[in-house]
């Protein structure tokens, strides 16, 4: 059994038990940052690696399994919110932001300001530290629009940090 878990990819993890235990807490604060919501992202990526269990034998053949996992985390909580705006409101909706670590004075407040698919690229962008053609991948756009909004949301967030201090 041990020998169908094997996961042969770049960052040479022998396991999805192994991959799990070294990017949940990466998957999980990136989520949790772009969403702009701690439950959500929490949920959303143990979604995600709950997915990923189950089609290991396939996802550990992608590329880049980190971003399809993010990806599929993403996309759990984008029709979660969805459904909710549909029927009752959901603890979703106005939960107050809770990040794991606060980077910069008035960066978490920035950033909840910024639309998710810009936060979306900072994150992967500075936090994951992936090439624009992995973020290109993950987020199923052109390279190029993730050069322009990685471009507006540094602006933005400038504007926002410099409005602040």
């Amino acid at each position: 059994m041990e020998g169908i878990l094997t996961y042969p990819g770049p960052d040479g993890v022998a396991s999805f038990e192994d991959f799990y235990r070294d990017k949940r807490e990466h998957v999980a604060r990136s989520l949790v940052m772009t969403l702009g919501n701690r439950e959500l992202g929490l949920e959303a990526t143990d979604e995600a690696f709950t997915r990923a269990y189950q089609n290991w034998d396939k996802v550990k053949t992608y590329d880049n399994p980190t971003g399809w996992v993010y990806r599929v985390g993403l996309n759990w909580a984008r029709t979660r919110l969805r459904r909710s705006k549909r029927e009752i409101p959901s603890i979703y909706l106005e939960t107050a932001v809770e990040h794991f670590v606060e980077v910069e004075p008035g960066l978490d407040a920035a950033m909840a300001k910024l639309p998710e698919k810009h936060r979306a690229v900072v994150v992967l962008r500075y936090y994951m530290d992936w090439s624009l053609e992995e973020i290109a991948t993950a987020l199923r756009v052109p390279k190029g629009t993730v050069k322009s909004r990685l471009h507006r949301a540094i602006a933005n967030l400038q504007h926002e940090i410099g409005a602040v201090t």
